[in-house]
């Protein structure tokens, strides 16, 4: 029972630091760059992400053994996109304001690899609660790093964070921060701080023993080249 606990734990506390989606896996980019010009935006997105998540990962593990494996992925994508449908419905309804903001991202969520990646490599061979703890840390670790994208690029870029106004920065913002290079900067020096703390050092060659997923991979009988 205690060994079950600890791996369920496991799961849940992954992908907030150690398999983060964005700051360690790198996916999830397009939403990770495009809405983190403010911090509120990444917000939205983490969670609207999160929600998407948790929801086809129970659905998908429930189903798991019902889904023919040659229809899977459409199966997967019709479950995604449902959700989807259903957060776009909720934020349109209820904050209008965000819904703008994040435009056409949020339909987007329906191809964002971190999603797919989670049913199809865990969603689909996993529990239900085991499902759920994954959906869980995942979507906690890509909010997050969201947040902390959205936090440096209003600071800096804007001059204010959460509409509020910042001394000096405010007058004299840098406004490269909230162009595209400036999302690209910041993500990177990001990573290298992340990097840096976990002293994480760079494969000594590239392939299978440099990606974050190898282990799954090989544990599920995938053929990576």
């Amino acid at each position: 029972m205690a060994e079950n606990k600890n791996s369920l734990g496991r799961e849940l506390t992954k992908g907030i630091i150690k398999e983060n989606p964005t700051l360690v896996m790198l996916l999830g980019m397009c939403p990770t760059l495009a809405v983190t010009t403010q911090a509120k935006n990444g917000i939205g997105m983490g969670l609207a992400t999160t929600f998407v998540l948790l929801g086809s990962n129970i659905v998908i593990s429930l189903l798991r053994k019902v889904i023919p494996d040659k229809v899977r992925i459409p199966a997967f994508i019709v479950i995604i996109a449902s959700f989807v449908t259903l957060i776009g419905f909720l934020l349109e309804g209820y904050l209008p304001d965000l819904y703008e903001s994040l435009g056409i991202y949020l339909t987007l969520i329906t191809v964002n690899c971190i999603i797919f990646g989670r049913a199809e490599m865990f969603a689909s061979k996993n529990g239900v609660v085991a499902s759920a703890c994954d959906a869980i840390g995942m979507g906690i670790g890509f909010t997050l790093a969201l947040f902390l994208m959205g936090s440096v690029r209003e600071i800096i870029g804007g001059g204010q964070w959460l509409g509020m106004s910042i001394p000096v920065l405010h007058d004299n913002p840098m406004l490269l921060f909230i162009m595209p290079a400036g999302g690209f900067f910041t993500l990177g020096m990001i990573i290298a701080l992340v990097n840096k703390l976990s002293n994480k050092k760079p494969p000594l060659e590239l392939g299978c023993k440099g990606c974050p997923n190898a282990a799954n991979c090989s544990k599920n009988g995938g053929d990576c080249q």
